[in-house]
């Protein structure tokens, strides 16, 4: 599955991500690959089925 992911600058430092097509998935790290790692944590946990 492919998701567009945000990459912003934030105002504190380092990178804020969000991915447009699910609401609420957003996560942050000091540098893009970091900030890219953890948003893919965020989005597998954000679609893993609840049981």
């Amino acid at each position: 599955m492919k998701v567009r992911v945000v990459l912003e600058p934030s105002d504190e430092g380092g990178y804020t991500a969000v991915v447009p097509s699910l609401p609420g998935c957003i996560s942050e790290g000091e540098t893009k690959d970091e900030a890219l790692a953890n948003i893919k944590e965020a989005i597998e946990l954000y679609l893993e089925p609840e049981n």
